[in-house]
């Protein structure tokens, strides 16, 4: 069956459904599987089931759920590439009084996808919007892990160039909580050792493939990790990668040291970016690190 045209937007009815149409009207955001099918919640499918129309990521994944579910409800494509010029005819039905179900691929939408936007308009304009949680990979992972949940930053993915993504990993590093990311498979091992060099001997857990047949989870210091992923090659499937929160104290370091770090560093990297980028890997402020730097060239 070919999806349905992504620059419509019908009327059209489909069988299957439980008829249900004492859903309020406005936008749902329902949570759907991340590999398990079995984890969809009761409410979830009384949902979808009810809803004038299901915006979802990839109709062709999402029929695999409805076909689970025993329901063929009018699905629309709703996406990166067609958000922007398909959000004000949804807004506009919104407004009309449809009751509209908002789905990703896999797990909660919003969790890096671009349906924060419609969310956002369809508050503005004074549309009801309801969550329907459910599964996410961000939270399975984190509980799975074995790393302090007290506190946690979502990253989602990070940049797909070394240079870039150390960037990045210094910038979070002081985040004084488990940073949880997104990675796909053919960069984790590149990403751990960048990991490993930015934040050091933390401990860390690499997530893979959650609630499906080959779920695994290994755990490790970032240099542990990196060494094991370089030896073993890419792995398969979807991955989370978490990492503990920093050290509560700074890192003994000489200043021979740091200023051999901070000169490798501002090879690739201006000054001020250099700094960061050393003060995270031995959680110094950045500042100290341009003193003891500057210090040492001056003698």
């Amino acid at each position: 069956m070919a999806d349905e045209p992504e620059d419509e937007f019908d009327e059209g009815e489909a069988s299957g459904s439980s008829g249900n149409r004492e859903l309020a009207p406005g936008l749902y955001v329902v949570a759907t599987p991340i590999g398990n099918l079995g984890d969809t919640t009761a409410r979830a499918r009384e949902v979808l089931a009810g809803v004038d129309r299901i915006l979802c990521e990839d109709a062709r994944v999402s029929r695999r759920l409805l076909g689970h579910l025993g329901l063929n409800r009018p699905m629309q494509p709703y996406h990166e590439h067609n958000a922007e010029a398909l959000r004000p005819r949804i807004l506009a039905r919104l407004a009309e009084g449809a009751r509209l179900a908002l789905i990703s691929d896999a797990g909660t939408p919003l969790v890096s996808d671009p349906g924060f936007k419609l969310v956002g308009a369809a508050i503005a304009q004074g549309s009801n919007v309801v969550p329907v949680p459910g599964a996410s990979a961000l939270l399975a992972a984190l509980v799975v892990a074995g790393l302090p949940t007290d506190r946690f930053f979502f990253q989602g993915f990070l940049p797909p160039r070394s240079a870039a993504r150390r960037a990045v990993l210094a910038e979070i590093a002081p985040v004084p909580g488990t940073l949880v990311i997104y990675e796909a498979p053919h960069r984790v091992a590149e990403t751990l050792e960048d990991a490993a060099e930015v934040l050091g001997g933390r401990q860390a857990a690499v997530c893979r493939e959650l609630t499906k047949r080959f779920e695994e989870t290994v755990r490790g210091t970032l240099p542990e990790l990196a060494r094991h992923y370089a030896e073993q090659g890419a792995p398969r499937g979807e991955i989370v990668l978490v990492v503990g929160p920093p050290p509560t104290g700074p890192v003994a370091v000489d200043d021979a040291t740091l200023a051999a770090a901070f000169a490798e560093a501002a090879a690739s990297m201006a000054p001020r970016q250099a700094a960061r980028f050393v003060a995270a890997r031995f959680n110094l402020d950045a500042n100290e690190v341009y003193r003891r730097v500057a210090r040492r060239d001056g003698a």
